[in-house]
């Protein structure tokens, strides 16, 4: 019997289960996941080597027609997610912390298997 077909959002959850799993694996220290403010969402925050880490997770399942996980992460998404990061700094007094962007992109099935993980740092 076939498993159902998961929502976007659903598929997006567990690619960031599978990104989180895969940090853990690579002894990143997640410090938070899917910090919200008013200026937007970043999807893990982390600490690695001393640096402080803004993870952006992209989960594509099937086709690549409209293209790669990462190549979703346009400038204005960029932007977005480097204004709500200082936020984050200032709010939790890491402002003297060097910060790096990265993107984790997961292909899964559309039933939530997953296929691969790319793990891109300093993606932005």
């Amino acid at each position: 019997m076939n498993k159902p077909t998961l929502t976007r959002k659903q598929l997006g959850a567990i690619g960031e289960g599978f990104a989180f799993d895969y940090l853990q694996q690579q002894e990143y220290r997640i410090m938070e996941r899917n910090w919200r403010c008013r200026t937007g969402e970043i999807d893990i925050v982390a600490e690695y080597e001393g640096l402080l880490i803004i993870i952006e997770v992209r989960t594509r399942s099937g086709s690549l027609n409209f293209g790669t996980a990462e190549e979703s992460v346009d400038l204005r998404k960029q932007q977005k997610v480097r204004e709500t990061a200082q936020y984050y700094t200032l709010k939790h007094r890491k402002q003297d912390m060097q910060v790096r962007f990265d993107v984790i992109s997961v292909l899964a099935t559309k039933d939530g298997t997953r296929i691969s993980i790319d793990h891109i740092p300093n993606a932005f």
